[in-house]
């Protein structure tokens, strides 16, 4: 267990759960939330639900239960442990550990409830109710636990001026120890230490005593190490906090005291944008503000050692702002009259700027809610009309507004995009595309000043998260991502590709400064995700507005990142191998800019090489037929040259292959037939040979070998090698036989051609007749042909033995 209970969780008002909410009224008092603390040492709500005490035989004990009000499911079957020390701290909470790193609280909606059960635990324990922790927390040596069998309490020296110094030693010395830290904590509860020693700083500053005063600094931070909530209480109320931040202005490491009171009553001002008529959550505000202070900026940062210590001040921030949080979504007046006033003509600038920034500071606090509560809240927002507001403030002028807006968008974004989408699209039926939330936020990020784009990032993330299909939903009756990407292609695509169609009109771009680049670069890696994502909703748009070739206008940028973006976008076009795309590339000639870009950037050996090589040897080892014919036809002459890949001339063998195919289509015919009788077993059609032949990938080949199909691999090695050996038989045995079946494919009077049989499938056997004194690799008996890779100055060779092999 933790050396010390952490902090409580809030009760079960502060959390949201006030009132019956359903339950009668008789069950308030036994009305509880469960908390555990995780391992950021955060507390995880686990529902709200009635406790009760009952003997259970399983656990062969007492045992705590908690039964969820919603549906009587069991969110908590505890047994109440002899040996476990609970603590209850604020009346309505009890606090313990079941294991060594899980810690438990119920937070009682009733005093009564939380002191019925206190007494059970007690009377389990042997405890009397009136105490506050039933065990002592023994993670002590045995030899500290014996020195302080004797002395059951820790008495404290009384509390003066003059004995300052011997009261900074006892808790110096009572940090390194638990059971002290624990006995030093209850003497100061319960004598009303705190406000004596504050009483004496007020006489330490009158006379400028600056030595007492550096012990009430070590004292005071002393006190927040033990890190006890009731302490805190006492230290954060009304009357005392701003005398604790005093004492600890006067760190003896600094050689002057720092005026941290003088900032907070002077600097710091408590703007109320919309009146807060509740005393209650005004006094809590001030305090979550002033003790957030304190943590951030008075206390020293603590050591490794110490950061452990201080998790109840987390906590005690994190709970305030929960109830804060709660507090303000139950008023709805405060609620609308925010909301009136933010879209209301007549509301003055700075007013609206200080509306803005306290909503976006209300929806930071949410996100320490838990997922329960967070959806509540951004219900209670979306209900009070939170889309239709921003939508008004960031067509303001007021830059400061609109990114305090933007960044309330990006809250509500991320938190649920479905909700966005469909505001957006039922807007769209009223008003025109100029105003609409979503091309308001293209424009802001179209028109962002920062030198960095520090602001259209944020917002290019957020249209993504818009745009993207895997977080949208389906259902019976319609799916979203139809509804919203026809909405979004008809009324916000042309919003967001202007700067790129307006800077490429001509052959080069029209403004190529850095910020213009950045911009239109952020553009193209949004198109490139639609084109991954959307199919044929950017596939018509492309086709129909010329994109590809608008884009391709950026690869004669001097900006290497723009060149290398506009590249990416059509390498994802090719690879998606849609022939609607192919056709429109070669119908306009759309390799020409990346060939020119090729040849400009020289010998230089860069990521514009690599690129430019990779998307043509996709192409070849993809086998793209319309691609490569398109390639090697109108950009050979310029391209063969480049010999220190094989890329190029690779794609002029494989467009070669082709064309003999296409003009010897009996040759084909004739390569099926010999396969099939040779060592096909499975029949199938002349077809679906092809295709699986002529995408056999040539990389697993060498020149002369024929590779046995995918199908046929998965085969065992016996039933591939069967058909084999009989083969070998029968050609040894009956070679006229044989001469019969090569007369009936065309080659009579022909010298028996020679192959070789590759099989890859685990063992291989090499097959290879007697009289072969040369393997042609166009022969019929070598099928691997057509993908053969060779060295390029074999193409000719190829070329002449195909030729000799054809029928007369």
């Amino acid at each position: 267990a933790p050396d010390q209970p952490p902090a409580p969780p809030a009760t079960a008002s502060q959390s949201g759960g006030c009132g019956v909410a359903g339950g009668r009224m008789t069950d308030t008092r036994r009305r509880v939330k469960v908390y555990t603390l995780n391992e950021d040492r955060q507390w995880d709500d686990r529902g709200t639900g009635h406790v009760s005490s009952c003997y259970v035989e399983r656990l062969k004990g007492m045992s705590l239960l908690v039964r969820a009000e919603s549906d009587g499911s069991l969110l908590l079957e505890s047994k109440i442990n002899p040996n476990t020390a609970y603590q209850k701290q604020q009346d309505t909470l009890i606090v313990w550990s079941e294991a060594e790193n899980y810690d438990l609280a119920l937070s009682f909606q009733e005093k009564a409830g939380c002191d019925e059960i206190w007494e059970k635990i007690c009377q389990v324990q042997g405890k009397d109710p009136s105490v506050d922790i039933t065990q002592d927390l023994v993670d002590e040596s045995e030899e500290e636990r014996f020195d302080d069998m004797s002395s059951p309490g820790l008495e404290l020296p009384s509390c003066e001026l003059s004995r300052l110094e011997e009261i900074a030693e006892l808790v110096a010395s009572s940090l390194p120890s638990p059971l002290r830290r624990e006995k030093l904590a209850l003497a100061l509860e319960n004598e009303g230490y705190i406000k004596k020693l504050l009483e004496i700083f007020h006489v330490c500053e009158d006379l400028e005593n600056i030595e007492g005063l550096h012990h009430l600094y070590e004292i005071i931070k002393g006190i927040f190490l033990l890190n006890r909530t009731a302490l805190f209480e006492v230290m954060f109320s009304e009357e005392c906090i701003m005398d604790v931040i005093g004492c600890l202005e006067y760190d003896p490491s600094l050689s002057q005291s720092r005026k941290h009171r003088e900032f907070l009553t002077k600097t710091a001002k408590f703007k109320e944008v919309i009146p807060i008529s509740d005393p209650e959550l005004k006094q809590k505000i001030h305090q979550t503000y002033r003790v957030q202070y304190i943590q951030d900026m008075v206390l020293p940062t603590p050591s490794v050692f110490e950061e452990n210590m201080l998790s109840t001040l987390h906590s005690f921030i994190f709970f305030n702002k929960v109830e804060i949080v709660g507090m303000l979504q139950e008023d709805e007046k405060f609620l609308t009259d925010l909301f009136a006033q933010l879209t209301d003509e007549a509301t003055d600038e700075e007013k609206r700027q200080e509306l803005v920034n306290f909503l976006k500071e209300f929806c930071a606090f949410s996100q320490t809610l838990q997922p329960q509560n967070r959806d509540a809240f951004f219900k209670t927002l979306s209900n009070m009309g939170i889309l239709p507001a921003l939508e008004v403030i960031l067509g303001m002028d007021d830059a400061q507004v609109r990114s305090a807006a933007t960044d309330i968008f990006s809250y509500l974004v991320e938190y649920n995009p479905s909700m966005v989408r469909e505001f957006v699209m039922q807007e769209a039926q009223q008003n025109d595309d100029d105003i609409l939330l979503i091309n308001l936020i293209i424009e802001h990020m179209i028109c962002d000043t920062d030198p960095e784009l520090g602001g259209a990032v944020l917002l290019m993330g957020l249209l993504r998260t818009l745009v993207d299909p895997e977080n949208m939903l389906a259902t019976a009756n319609k799916t979203e991502k139809t509804e919203f990407l026809g909405f979004f292609y008809k009324h916000c695509m042309h919003v967001l590709t202007a700067p790129l169609l307006a800077n490429t009109t001509e052959d080069k771009p029209s403004k190529d400064d850095f910020q213009t680049a950045q911009l239109l670069a952020l553009i193209l890696e949004l198109l490139t995700f639609c084109v991954e994502h959307h199919t044929y909703h950017i596939k018509n748009y492309i086709i129909n507005k010329d994109i590809l070739r608008r884009v391709l206008v950026l690869m004669a940028s001097k900006h290497a990142f723009l060149a290398l973006c506009a590249l990416r976008f059509k390498r994802k076009i090719i690879g998606l191998k849609d022939e609607f795309y192919n056709r429109y590339i070669m119908k306009s000639f759309l390799f020409e800019p990346v060939v020119k870009a090729f040849l400009n950037n020289g010998s230089r050996y860069n990521l514009m090489n690599s690129a430019i090589i990779e998307m043509f040897e996709f192409i070849r080892v993809e086998d793209i037929k319309s691609l490569t014919a398109h390639v090697i036809e109108n950009y050979w002459k310029a391209l063969e040259d480049v010999d220190y890949v094989q890329t190029f001339k690779g794609l002029k063998l494989r467009f070669e292959q082709q064309r003999e195919r296409q003009d010897n289509p009996k040759l084909d015919s004739m390569r099926s037939i010999l396969r099939n009788h040779r060592y096909r077993r499975d029949a199938r059609t002349l077809e679906d040979e092809e295709e699986m032949w002529f995408n056999t990938d040539e990389d697993d080949m060498e020149d002369g070998e024929a590779v046995v199909p995918p199908s046929d691999k998965t085969k065992n090695d016996e039933d591939i090698m069967d058909p084999i050996s009989k083969f070998m038989e029968r050609k040894k045995l009956k070679e006229s036989e044989e001469k019969e079946v090569l007369l009936k494919t065309n080659l009579s009077g022909r010298q028996s051609p020679s192959f070789k049989l590759s099989f890859s499938s685990g063992t291989k056997s090499n097959l290879t007749s007697q009289s072969s004194a040369s393997n042609l690799p166009g022969s019929p008996g070598s099928p691997g042909s057509p993908g053969s890779p060779g060295s390029p100055g074999s193409v000719s060779k190829s070329t002449s033995q195909m030729a000799a092999i054809t029928t007369k």
